[in-house]
């Protein structure tokens, strides 16, 4: 019997489902891919890449990811599940510690996290964020729930899909991935995304009705935040802000990191709008959230538009400080290159040239040193 098995639910991912497949098959993990509808090429693809260890089922889609989902781990012959989305694409693993993770009785409750790369533009630049997702699990002590932006929930996969009762929790969703509950391993997976703009509007809208309609049920503050993502992606910010602060009149912990990414989330839709006094609110809430680079420079940019700049670089400089961050540069030449643009209109060119020097590669700064100082940057 496999030590684990590779689940992927998929419908119509005919651009990006032959590398999700054939970079996880260098690692030998058994794979299930379920597909719930494909219109396109997607199951003729996946039967030309499967091997004999491999399977593929079918799934008649009933707007419900969970259900899929718990479907699909049914149908693997291990307990530990790896569950992929089919626009996923592992580009970095130790499968050793996979292996160890799972083999260890003493991790039987306990779930795997991995790291997600999702590129998304930030101030006019293309960029990504990192995020840690529980997907590694075994399926004797935890299943699916939620129609939409499903989470792992306490309870046997088996008993969930057979409907047998008290089963069902809310621990995924309130409780925080930075728990004991929750192992990082060394795995890390390129989001491809939505592909085309057309691709993100047209899944942006399939997921919004699927979680209002969710929302319309029971006010969560996790659909809240989920709903305002969606349409923050779409640039309908009023109707994000409105979600967000809706999602954050709960009672909540501020050490989730859901809360965390509304909170920021929040803010930037905020200075999308030019909210800006609106914003500055957030001094509010600093010595709460200013744990993180992302929310210290979230707070620069804040100062940086509502003209306060000797507080805007003192946000920036202090960003630099942290180790890590979720989104990338946001600890380092981000921070940087706005502290440099503060510098360069208020008149201390020299100081800019240095701070936009400390930036790297990133386009931005270069732009700029080539205007400042043309000379040494050919």
């Amino acid at each position: 019997m496999p030590q684990i098995t590779a689940c992927i639910i998929c419908k119509n991912e005919e651009i990006y489902i032959e590398s999700c497949l054939s970079a996880l098959q260098s690692f030998g993990i058994p794979i299930v891919v379920t597909d719930t509808g494909s219109t396109d090429r997607t199951v003729a693809i996946i039967k030309s890449v499967l091997t004999q260890q491999d399977k593929l089922c079918h799934f008649t889609w009933c707007d419900d990811f969970s259900a899929a989902k718990n479907y699909c781990a049914m149908q693997a012959n291990s307990d530990w599940i790896w569950m992929i989305d089919a626009d996923e694409i592992i580009c970095d693993c130790i499968v050793d510690e996979i292996f160890s993770f799972v083999q260890n009785p003493e991790n039987q409750n306990k779930i795997g996290t991995i790291s997600l790369k999702n590129t998304f533009y930030l101030q006019g630049t293309e960029t990504f964020s990192i995020a840690k997702l529980g997907r590694i699990y075994n399926q004797n002590h935890y299943h699916y729930e939620g129609t939409i932006h499903e989470q792992l929930t306490i309870g046997n996969t088996s008993d969930f899909v057979s409907g047998k009762p008290d089963i069902h929790s809310s621990h995924a969703i309130t409780e925080s991935i930075s728990s004991d509950r929750y192992i990082l391993l060394p795995a890390t997976f390129n989001h491809m995304g939505y592909g085309t703009p057309e691709i993100l509007k047209r899944k942006c809208k399939r997921n919004i009705a699927l979680l209002e309609k969710e929302y319309h049920k029971e006010k969560e503050p996790y659909l809240a935040y989920q709903l305002g993502n969606a349409y923050a992606t779409l640039e309908e910010h009023e109707t994000a802000i409105t979600y967000f602060e809706e999602g954050l009149s709960f009672d909540l912990d501020p050490s989730l990191q859901y809360v965390r990414s509304m909170v920021e989330a929040y803010g930037y839709s905020l200075l999308a709008l030019k909210r800006n006094q609106q914003a500055l609110s957030f001094q509010g809430i600093y010595d709460t959230f200013a744990v993180t680079a992302d929310f210290v420079f979230l707070m620069g940019l804040i100062y940086m538009n509502n003209a306060m700049f000797e507080e805007a670089i003192s946000e920036f400089d202090k960003a630099t400080t942290f180790p890590n961050c979720s989104v990338e540069g946001t600890n380092s030449f981000r921070a940087l290159y706005n502290k440099g643009v503060i510098l360069e209109c208020t008149g201390k060119i020299a100081e800019a040239i240095d701070s936009y020097k400390q930036c790297q590669h990133f386009t931005p700064a270069i732009q700029r040193l080539n205007i400042l100082c043309p000379s040494t940057t050919k």
